[in-house]
């Protein structure tokens, strides 16, 4: 069972009085007053009762009652029906909230599914510039739409924040297990950020080029505004996007510099090693005309060809890095 959030009626910006659920359409229906209803969590019911009042159309409740993949904006008559989403965090998942909205002459709707961060601010702010509101329900519906953006910005925010610390991480020390996974996570939730920002810039498109009875004309730049605050979390989903790329990238070119780095002195110290060897196995001949095996300093003579062939060889490989 739903519960009503806040109900009220408003006329030339300012609230005239708290109403019922029941109160809705005979205020709705009074010339320059409109009613502002939230709801949290509504069941059949009351979106039922609201149909009756408002003469919601029955595709909008149908619509209102099937849970929604993405933002939507449908147009019935001279009435919209919008879904939105807002992000929260909980348990350290991502989820979205979604939140349905209808609005048209004399009335504006806002059903919220979930705990999303509370309109209460929204009907405040509102409130506050009775100049605005003024213009009715187009305000309030902008004021809700903007809300919801603002919701996505702190999280994008902490995204940066820890995306340029796992940057910093790569550059001291190897990518870990975690270190992918924790960047993996972080490119799916951005996916999933542009899945939900994405259709928003459309739908204030939309709104602008719409010609409704309750959308005045000089509330169409509030909307183009939004347009712009979606475009501007879009390039910057984008710009997070390549962070996360950069990380793994950057986390590869170090792991093969120092793969490469172990193998020139694998390869520095097996020819230093080669050397002695080669030595040895020469003498491990067993030919019968050597010279050298019946000289009396022959044995320290070789100790000392290898002693001073391994030292070079190792001058050397330190000399041009690879030891």
């Amino acid at each position: 069972m739903g519960r009503v959030v806040a109900a009220a009626v408003y006329a030339k910006g300012r609230k005239v009085t708290d109403i019922t659920l029941d109160e809705g359409l005979q205020w709705a229906s009074k010339p320059g007053h409109f009613v502002w209803i939230g709801l949290h969590d509504p069941g059949a019911e009351e979106l039922s009762n609201l149909q009756r009042q408002f003469d919601l159309h029955e595709l909008a409740l149908e619509d209102a009652l099937t849970r929604h993949t993405r933002p939507k904006l449908e147009t019935f008559g001279d009435a919209l029906f919008l879904v939105v989403y807002s992000p929260i965090e909980e348990n350290g998942e991502l989820q979205f909230i979604e939140t349905q909205l209808f609005t048209g002459k004399g009335y504006i709707i806002s059903a919220r599914y979930g705990e999303s961060a509370p309109y209460s601010r929204v009907r405040q702010r509102c409130e506050a510039r009775p100049l605005l509101l003024e213009h009715g329900e187009d305000f309030v519906l902008y004021a809700l739409l903007s809300f919801v953006l603002e919701n996505y910005r702190p999280l994008m925010d902490r995204f940066h924040a820890e995306l340029e610390e796992i940057e910093q991480h790569v550059l001291e020390r190897p990518l870990s297990q975690s270190d992918v996974e924790r960047i993996h996570c972080l490119r799916r939730d951005l996916l999933r950020l542009r899945r939900y920002i994405g259709p928003m810039g459309e739908i204030c498109e939309e709104l602008q080029r719409l010609d409704f009875p309750f959308i005045d004309k000089q509330m169409r730049p509030y909307f183009r505004d939004i347009a712009i605050h979606v475009k501007r979390l879009l390039e910057d989903l984008t710009g997070l996007r390549e962070m996360a790329d950069h990380a793994i990238e950057i986390g590869l070119l170090l792991e093969s510099s120092r793969q490469s780095v172990v193998q020139r002195k694998f390869a520095a110290w097996a020819a230093i090693l080669a050397f002695p060897t080669a030595v040895a196995g020469i003498y491990g001949m067993n030919f019968q005309y050597m010279p050298e095996l019946t000289w009396h300093y022959g044995y320290f003579g070789v100790l000392g060809l290898v002693a001073t062939g391994c030292t070079g060889l190792y001058a050397s490989f330190k000399y041009y890095g690879w030891l």
